[in-house]
């Protein structure tokens, strides 16, 4: 029988240590946060739902976005046993250059609207952990602004084709000439993709203000203080800023973008280009002989075309076609480090974040971007140890396996479409 006894005061105290609480609310519900996940509800609880809705919507039926976090979720990997890595190293040559991690941030438009920190924050969170900071040419900071947050880190910048010309180039040599490193010449986007949340939501810039907006931001006043109380929101490259996404979009691309664009841009630009929003490997292997120094494969997170490629699935074949020596990168969908993981082991040289980066900014400030790079980091270095590989130059497609839930149906061949 188990022997009983009166419990001891100095014995009760050892046993129950008692947490110092935590008065700083940011710092306690950042504390909190384990995953990308919680961060978006964080995010979620804190943020308007206009402006949520705008960093968490896809287009249309949003089927792009849910396809490519689902093929992230359908992956099986494969550890290998009695190969010890106590100590992990994360860091890669991306682009002529250092990240201390697989992932840098991706371009982001009007980011200030999510939390007025903005790319600030992003920057600044980016130059704390060694990554790349990409600014949208729809951003609310300045390229003289970025640089200033980031001023000895890598900065990139996110190029969109203006209808007028001049504005793209002279945006070119501006990035140029405050030292950021690589350009993404991005190619999705000739016209705006159907955001369907965002036009329910009377979504717009600036913000228009109607009933249901004033009742969904009575629980949240400290992002109204926010926006009422700093600079006014608006784009840092850009004259136009009144109406909605797509109306922007819209007036501000232009869909006859082509080969010979890139080529102005090539010899406007001294640095690294890459092509952002390919998604085929038909592409992939025709911008590799033309000679750009890589490729982002990308369905725009979802929210241009709905039903796109997912990029992730895309991957493997073209890095087979591609070759080892060209660099590929990835975005659309990430939401955990073992994500991250798996798609350098397919062959992905470098990763790129957007969501997952904006729920960690709307849930606190440039911290919150600090704790999206932790959980990142913190996953990515569980993952490889589990997986028994030190460096990522130890994984490989032997590590991953792809579970199909959407296969392609087979076509007669007198129907079969050539590219």
């Amino acid at each position: 029988m188990v022997q009983r006894q009166v419990p001891k005061p100095a014995e009760l105290f050892d046993l129950m240590k008692f947490k110092k609480p935590e008065f700083n609310g940011r710092k306690r519900r950042l504390d909190a946060a384990l995953t990308i996940d919680d961060l978006r509800l964080i995010a979620k609880r804190r943020t308007p739902k206009a402006a949520f809705d705008y960093t968490d919507g896809a287009a249309e039926g949003e089927l792009s976005l849910t396809r490519a976090r689902q093929a992230f979720q359908d992956v099986e990997f494969h550890p290998g046993i009695l190969r010890p890595a106590p100590t992990v190293d994360t860091s890669v040559e991306i682009l002529g250059g250092p990240s201390a991690l697989p992932f840098g941030i991706a371009p982001t438009g009007f980011t200030r609207l999510m939390q007025t920190e903005g790319e600030s924050a992003g920057a600044g969170a980016a130059a704390a952990a060694g990554i790349p900071f990409t600014l949208s040419t729809l951003g609310t900071t300045s390229i003289e602004g970025v640089k200033q947050a980031n001023p000895h880190g890598r900065n990139w910048f996110q190029l969109y084709v203006m209808r007028d010309r001049e504005i793209s180039y002279e945006l070119t040599r501006r990035a140029a000439a405050a030292g950021f490193d690589t350009l993404q010449f991005t190619v999705d986007t000739p016209v705006a993709g159907a955001r369907l949340r965002d036009k329910r939501n009377g979504f717009s810039i600036p913000p228009q203000l109607t009933l249901g907006t004033i009742i969904n931001a009575i629980p949240r006043p400290w992002w109204w203080y926010d926006f009422l109380t700093t600079p006014k929101l608006e784009f840092a490259s850009l004259s136009t800023t009144g109406g909605t996404v797509g109306e922007l979009l819209d007036a501000a691309m232009d869909p006859t973008i082509s080969y010979d664009d890139l080529a102005v841009i090539r010899d406007i630009w001294p640095g690294k280009i890459v092509i952002k929003g390919v998604q085929n490997v038909e592409d992939s292997v025709r911008l590799r002989d033309a000679g750009v120094d890589g490729i982002v494969l990308s369905n725009h997170g979802g929210r241009q075309l709905d039903r796109a490629p997912i990029p992730f699935h895309l991957l493997p074949s073209v890095r087979q076609a591609v070759g080892d020596d060209f660099t590929v990168m990835i975005d659309t969908g990430i939401m955990n480090g073992a994500d991250i993981v798996a798609a350098v082991a397919l062959g992905a040289d470098f990763t790129l974040i957007g969501r997952a980066y904006l729920y960690g900014l709307m849930a606190g400030g440039r911290q919150g971007v600090d704790r999206t790079i932790a959980i990142l980091r913190s996953e990515i270095e569980r993952t490889m140890r589990l997986l028994g590989v030190s460096t990522l130059a130890e994984l490989e497609p032997g590590h991953v396996t792809q579970l199909q839930r959407l296969v392609p149906v087979a076509r007669p061949a007198a129907e079969a479409v050539v590219r």
